[in-house]
């Protein structure tokens, strides 16, 4: 029976995935920000609402997507995207598409707890063999990282402020208390552009 600790790492020495999504949003600057679906949309906005953040309440595979095409619209700006193993996975084909762009702007974090945490927790594949991070670099990019340990946040937080980098972050499989940011996505749309300087669209 495969486990649901990646490579076999008991739980508990696992990252708590809300300190990571604290600790790499930290000090965000005028960085644009895009969050996948489900817990890291929950946690981005637990360690800071703010306009220049854009949630991702459904559109599961998207949010890769989405960043690239910010990161190519604003080429002076930072672009984050923080998201789940479960909706990497579905947008698995971006990465290459991506690694093609080669947008210098753009960093993509995945907080990877082995689950598809908005359906029922379910063994997701990099539980069960997937390595994301491999993936990545067999797509072309040339800089991917996995972090598994808490002196390794910081650094992780520069890099990707700093390069375009792909990273996976082992976090547990735990689900602390949903904070809600805002859903509407008219609203998070006319704000996102807002603090972007753009008219309503």
């Amino acid at each position: 029976m495969a486990t649901l600790s990646p490579d076999n790492v008991p739980p508990g020495n696992l990252l708590d995935r809300r300190a990571v999504a604290a600790a790499l949003l930290r000090d965000p600057g005028d960085m644009l920000v895009v969050t996948g679906l489900g817990s890291t949309t929950y946690d981005a906005g637990a360690a800071g609402d703010r306009d220049l953040t854009f949630y991702l309440w459904g559109a599961m595979g998207g949010a890769a997507m989405i960043g690239l095409g910010l990161a190519l619209a604003r080429p002076t700006r930072r672009v984050l995207v923080m998201t789940g193993d479960g909706e990497m996975l579905m947008g698995l084909g971006a990465l290459a598409t991506i690694a093609a762009a080669a947008a210098p702007n753009l960093a993509i974090a995945v907080l990877d707890n082995g689950r598809y945490g908005e359906t029922g927790a379910q063994a997701s594949h990099t539980s069960l063999g997937t390595d994301l991070a491999a993936a990545a670099a067999s797509c072309g990019w040339r800089a991917t990282a996995t972090v598994t340990a808490e002196p390794e946040l910081e650094p992780l937080r520069r890099r990707l402020r700093s390069e375009p980098l792909f990273a996976v972050v082992r976090i547990a499989p735990s689900e602390p208390p949903r904070f809600l940011p805002p859903r509407d996505g008219a609203f998070l749309q006319h704000r996102f552009r807002a603090a972007l300087g753009l008219p309503a669209s």
